[in-house]
């Protein structure tokens, strides 16, 4: 009786990973179109700083515990700003990472966060001259227009009048800022500088700061800390319902604090400044009330609550005071080490970009692989289009920030899902044909025995002489290339996880979608295609015709080099001098180039412009404007062109007033430019960017080396370790010999090369093993010379594939993506050839000392091993003691 197919050999392992795959696509799908992807800030626009808590001055350490008191304070800050949809995190032990979308001006996104010292009350002792005891140098609240005197009274009723949320706080303009810095001041309308009675006791004053008019005061130690603030709200004056007043609220020991601090106040007269009380922010004077005449000497302000009025308020300037008393109270200091501000067309424009690199990508290697292997390659195209839904579905189910680098590393990833599945197809062809040669010698055999009318046995000899399987060449193909597809994933899941911890930034976002898009392009090869590829090799039509398949014979490449057999091991002592030599020129290129260090290794300042204007400048004009600003380090800006037209200018550390001159000499050059995006990196930061960097390179070089020593033999690990040496000093120096930037993304780049380069070594080592395994009669050298030829093919085809998305990535990429997609397709290249000519000459030259035992050794004492178990299981007689 006939057997249904669903009863058959692995009927039940098909049909589970036909309803696995079948699920993941579902939930996939569902993910790609209910959740909306989480987008960085260099996709969206807006603007990332990162801040740095320090120890405070009283000793309260920079740790992760005081540093999540920071995050919570500044959230609340932000929220009552009406920023929308800004997120606070943090970094490591004292890293702060705040993303403000749609923040385009890097001045507001400052004074946002900017202010984030302790806030303090102080008394006012007298009046001091700028550069006495403790003066800070006068900030913009010096500069700030006079007004009229502040006062600090006792809480009438009020009505309250909160400012709207997201109305003008969270787009506060120059003018604004300097408006409410007016209205925050104290003094009595003194002129800069006035005269005034002075501290009695010099040594009692601890700092000496100019109010908005200029008038400085000498401050005493801290009354009132921040934390001791419960709240600060802008409200109208319930007696006239004209005037804007901030009502400052008290809790616990503050309460008393401010009473004491106003009743020593009340004792001086009115009009002198010891009546004052300072209210200090980033030594600052943020605003110093003269306490009001109702309130007695020694007797201070019951309740612990306070108005604060002035003239100059408005309802804005109110609101922002509010701000800044309530929520700028901070347990620990902190200093801006990193901001980065993109304009919303350059993020627009990126997104258009990759999504047309992706298109074009997925078509034309899948067009590339349907030619390459007919009907199985273009079922491994499908589940490709299926990987890339799998893909961006887990990204956005995870909440993975997509940043423009991972956008290059999702296109990319389309490129490496299609290895796994060359290299399956390979080896299923080779089975085909060892099973279409078993079938023949069988069947020659029998026919011949049949002819001469012997027994029964030539009977069952023709039943051995089975017809070759599609299906059983796959399924054997497969598994043939498991540990190969294993090793190369498992090596570029060792260069993203180190993009992930050393790298910073949006380069991390590339370590996340690279490591995301390896997994899924895993499952994509083992599961999806396979399921496509039984189905279709298991239709009648296909077993009849099995040249539609693809399977049923070697590529035409391969047949010719098997056929021509060329000994390329014989020419590796000429490919390591060239190899040599190539190294020599790229370590003379820092000694003879200047080496283009980007801003994140060396701190600094990019600002990137698009002329909008009717008059384009060239470079050499843009870099003139820049120099006759005549500002520090105006002369050595470096001005380059970025893309079609638009105009880079990198400078060391310069203040936002140095920035906005670059802007505004341009915008009168030509008529009107745009600020695509601006980046700040400390020079903490820097340093300590570029020593992760070299950490991550030396780490991927002995993490590779390691893995592939323990995989196979520690000669194959140490003479590919050597390989990604000499590609990535190759990829390096070229850059340098070029003058392009030597940045983040470059990293990225360079920690890619290094796991595409890996992969093809592992593939080349993976075959030299196997062959030796069966072959313990040739020598080393004609092993490695036979495995790299059966593996060209391979390395060709998956690097067309990747040839073709970095190919589309460089032209529709734009600049930021195109000094990436270079080095990618550098890499790429000199890695095929480094293997060959690099890590496999220097495997042969290595085997002299590498005593751990060959393949074949390992091979017949494993099945000994086995041998001598089965042995024991049979003559154990089940007896229990």
């Amino acid at each position: 009786m006939a057997t249904s197919t669903s009863a058959s050999t692995g009927a039940g392992a098909r049909w589970l990973r036909a309803l696995v795959s079948l699920l993941v696509i579902a939930v996939a799908f569902g993910a790609a179109w209910f959740l909306p992807p989480r987008l960085g800030l260099d996709l969206s626009g807006g603007t990332q700083i990162v801040l740095e808590t320090q120890d405070g001055p009283d000793g309260t350490p920079a740790n992760s515990e005081n540093t999540d008191q920071v995050v919570e304070v500044l959230r609340q800050r932000i929220d009552r700003l009406g920023v929308a949809e800004a997120t606070m995190s943090r970094s490591g032990e004292n890293r702060i990472i705040v993303e403000l979308p749609g923040v385009q001006d890097p001045a507001e996104a400052a004074q946002i966060v900017g202010q984030t010292a302790q806030l303090s009350f102080h008394p006012v002792l007298g009046v001091g001259q700028g550069g006495g005891q403790g003066v800070q140098a006068p900030g913009d609240f010096a500069n700030a227009p006079q007004g009229e005197a502040d006062e600090a009274r006792a809480p009438r009723d009020t009505e309250e009048a909160p400012a709207e949320g997201g109305e003008g706080g969270g787009e506060m303009t120059d003018e604004e800022l300097q408006e409410l810095l007016g209205g925050m001041g104290g003094g009595q309308g003194q002129q800069p500088g006035q005269a005034g009675p002075s501290a009695e006791n010099p040594e009692d004053v601890v700092m000496t700061l100019p109010d908005s008019d200029g008038t400085y005061l000498q401050l005493g130690e801290t009354s009132i800390k921040g934390d001791r603030v419960s709240s600060a709200e802008a409200a109208l004056d319930s007696v006239n319902r004209a005037q804007w007043t901030v009502n400052v609220g008290f809790r616990g020991e503050g309460r008393d604090q401010w009473r004491t601090l106003t009743a020593d106040a009340a004792c001086f007269p009115q009009g002198d400044p010891r009546r004052r009380v300072a209210i200090v922010l980033d030594n600052q004077i943020i605003s110093a009330p003269e306490v009001n005449p109702e309130i007695g000497c020694d007797a201070g302000m019951p309740g612990g609550q306070t108005t604060i009025t002035s003239p100059t308020f408005t309802r804005e300037t109110a609101d922002e005071l509010a701000v800044l008393i309530e929520g700028g109270s901070l347990p620990l200091p902190v200093t801006e080490v990193q901001r980065q501000t993109v304009g919303p067309t350059l993020g627009a424009e990126a997104i258009q970009a990759s999504a047309i690199a992706a298109v074009l990508g997925i078509a034309f290697t899948a067009l590339y692989i349907t030619l390459a292997y007919r009907l199985v390659g273009f079922l491994a195209s499908l589940a490709l289009a299926f990987y890339t839904l799998i893909a961006y579905g887990a990204l956005v189910a995870l909440g993975a920030t997509l940043t423009l680098p991972g956008l290059a590393g999702f296109v990319l990833a389309i490129g490496m899902a299609i290895d796994a599945n060359v290299l399956i197809f390979e080896r299923a062809r080779e089975e085909y044909q060892r099973q279409q040669s078993v079938y023949k010698a069988n069947r020659s055999a029998g026919m011949k025995e049949d002819e001469g009318g012997k027994t029964s046995a030539l009977a069952r000899r023709r039943r051995r002489a089975v017809p070759p399987s599609l299906e059983k060449a796959f399924v054997e193909g497969t598994s043939k290339a498991w540990s190969a597809v294993l090793d190369t994933n498992v090596t570029t899941l060792l260069a993203a996880a180190l993009l992930f911890f050393l790298a910073s930034g949006t380069v991390q976002g590339f370590g996340v979608t690279l490591s995301i898009g390896t997994l899924v392009s895993m499952f994509s090869a083992l599961v999806i295609a396979r399921v496509f590829v039984e189905w279709a090799v298991r239709r009648a039509v296909i077993r009849k015709h099995p040249a539609i398949s693809g399977l049923d014979r070697i590529g035409p490449v391969r047949t010719w080099l098997v056929k021509r057999d060329p000994d390329i091991m014989k020419h590796r002592s000429k490919g390591l001098i060239v190899a040599g030599v190539l190294v020599a020129a790229s370590l003379v290129a820092p000694l003879v180039q200047n080496v283009n260090l980007g801003v994140e290794f060396t701190g600094g300042r990019v600002l990137e412009y698009q002329v909008t204007g009717d008059r384009q400048v060239s470079v050499d004009e843009a870099r003139a404007i820049v120099s006759d600003l005549g500002f520090a380090g105006s002369d050595t800006a470096v001005v380059q062109e970025a893309g079609d037209g638009d105009i880079s200018v990198r400078t060391g550390q310069i203040s936002d007033t140095e920035a906005n001159s670059i802007t505004e000499a341009l915008t009168e050059e030509t008529g009107g430019v745009e600020v695509v995006s601006d980046e700040f990196i400390g020079p903490s930061m820097g340093d300590e960017l570029r020593n992760r960097a070299l950490i991550a390179l030396g780490a991927a070089l002995a993490l590779q080396m390691i893995y592939l020593a323990w995989r196979f033999r520690w000669s194959f690990g140490v003479s590919t370790m050597l390989s990604l040496a000499f590609n990535m000093l190759l990829v390096v120096g070229l850059f340098i010999w070029l003058g392009k930037p030597i940045d983040g993304v470059f990293l990225a780049a360079i920690l890619s090369v290094i796991g595409f380069t890996v992969n093809d070594a592992v593939v080349v080592f993976d075959r030299v093993r196997d062959e030796w395994a069966r072959d313990e009669k040739s020598s080393f050298t004609d092993i490695a010379n036979r495995a790299i030829i059966n593996t060209l093919p391979r390395t060709v085809n998956t690097t067309v594939g990747a040839w073709i998305i970095l190919g589309f990535l460089t032209f529709f990429g734009g600049s930021s993506l195109q000094d990436f997609s270079i080095a990618m397709l550098v890499g790429l290249t000199t890695g095929v050839v480094s293997t060959v000519f690099v890590a496999v000459p220097l495997a042969v030259w290595l085997q002299k000392w590498d005593r751990t035992p060959a393949p074949h050794v390992i091979k017949e004492r494993k099945a000994k091993q086995r041998v001598a178990a089965k042995a024991a299981r049979e003559a154990d007689d089940g007896a229990v003691v």
